[in-house]
């Protein structure tokens, strides 16, 4: 379940950073701006952002799978509104239950281009982040963030961001069997990538649709990421399972999740971690300049 490269328990987020980064898209090249739009911002014009969900709602209900992440996303709220509110700005506490550090940070999110910027928590100095082709970070010399930064960067994102992330290209989905989990019925899609896409395309999501409400609510995946993981060798299958929701700009998105291990038959086993998530604001201000890597910063070359 990572996220490739240009779309991140480290075993347990790992992959997530470079799985979908190069699944995303670039402002449509036959669109051309009008005086109105402000090209310095990050948040993009409206003329750019129909056509990438025209695009995207056409080509996801081209397939019976395609159907079902599409109405997922008019359930969270809609592909159109998610870009339309700009950059997202949330709090992201991942908290192990047993063993591990906890990792949290506020972060900024370019939902269009798939560019962070984070603030540590016990030192708002203490930065890192991902430009769209580097991972960079600040931080003072007493400061150390004790966790892998390139693969952080985005991590929190491809959890908090569903399902609204697989609207781009690279991304296979596939209908499996529907499922009835204590008397609730849920639609099944397996989530893939084309090969090359990004450093690790062989990791996977299989996610849980309510069938009724449509939303997200459960997630399977691996992490295959080879920095962690030699000669194809891939994690054991994790569950996680998003236990509340949140409404901000017209968006619902997750609260709180929970990461279970899986047992010999995919089946929830032992607690693993919790995630809490807080101070959700859409900030449609912020310039693409925000994103690029400061001057003064150093750059993650592993």
């Amino acid at each position: 379940m990572s996220l490739k490269r240009n779309l991140k328990n480290t075993l347990l987020f790992s992959t997530l950073l470079f799985s979908l980064s190069n699944c995303t898209q670039e402002a449509p090249k036959e669109v051309s701006e009008t005086k109105e739009d402000n090209l310095t911002l990050a948040k993009k014009p409206t003329s750019w952002i129909n056509e990438r969900v025209e695009k995207a709602e056409a080509r996801l209900n081209g397939t019976e799978a395609g159907k079902i992440v599409w109405q997922a996303m008019e359930a969270h709220g809609g592909l159109n509104k998610w870009f339309q509110n700009g950059p997202i700005s949330f709090r992201f506490d991942y908290m192990p239950v047993s063993g591990g550090s906890a990792k949290k940070s506020i972060q900024q999110i370019d939902t269009w281009s798939n560019k962070a910027v984070h603030q540590s928590i016990e030192d708002k100095d203490d930065t890192f982040g991902w430009d769209g082709t580097n991972a960079w970070y600040k931080r003072n010399d007493t400061a150390e963030f004790g966790y892998d930064l390139r693969f952080w960067a985005l991590t929190p994102y491809y959890f908090e961001g569903q399902p609204f992330i697989f609207d781009g290209q690279g991304v296979k989905l596939e209908k499996l069997a529907d499922k009835e989990i204590e008397g609730q019925a849920y639609n099944i899609v397996k989530v893939s990538f084309d090969a090359g896409t990004g450093d690790a395309p062989d990791d996977y999501y299989i996610n849980y649709y309510d069938k009724n409400t449509h939303l997200l609510k459960a997630i399977k995946y691996i992490v295959s990421y080879p920095k962690f993981f030699k000669d194809g060798n891939h994690s054991p299958e994790k569950l996680m399972i998003l236990t509340s929701y949140l409404e901000e700009g017209g968006i619902k998105l997750a609260k709180t999740f929970e990461t279970y291990s899986t047992d010999e038959n995919g089946d929830k086993g032992e607690l693993k971690t919790k995630v809490e998530v807080s101070a959700v604001k859409f900030m449609p201000e912020l310039e693409n300049s925000y994103f690029e890597t400061p001057s003064d910063a150093k750059l993650i070359t592993e």
